[in-house]
């Protein structure tokens, strides 16, 4: 099991530049998870992604829709913890919230986020 971030599912179902990489990195795992943010992460992303390309606005929801079937277990976080983790960390609390659960877990985490990703390297 791997703790994915939106940065990192992003890439792979918008086809972006380090799509590829993230999907090497979790070809091995044999589940993947998050915390029950990344719905929303994912589609604030596609928003954007609609809102400068409109012409693949359709691509863009269906890609979307594809990812939020995937089967990636959603799971709650202490937002008490995530928020001393956050203050702790300098991270965003969203962002907190996906290293809270990997150290919870014991499990590694896949992001693209350098920062986050060091914090990851750390425990």
């Amino acid at each position: 099991m791997v703790v994915v971030d939106a940065s990192a599912f992003a890439a792979v179902i918008f086809s972006e530049e380090h799509g590829a990489r993230v999907l090497e990195q979790i070809a091995n795992a044999d589940s993947l998870t998050a915390p029950a943010i990344l719905p929303f992460e994912l589609a604030n992303t596609a928003r954007t992604k609609i809102r400068q390309r409109p012409s693949d606005a359709a691509t863009l929801r269906e890609n979307l829709a594809e990812a939020l079937e995937r089967g990636i277990v959603l799971r709650p976080v202490d937002f008490v913890a995530v928020v001393e983790l956050a203050l702790e960390t300098n991270l965003s609390a969203s962002d907190a919230s996906y290293l809270w659960l990997a150290r919870h877990l014991r499990v590694r985490l896949i992001t693209l986020d350098k920062k986050l990703a060091a914090h990851a390297e750390t425990f």
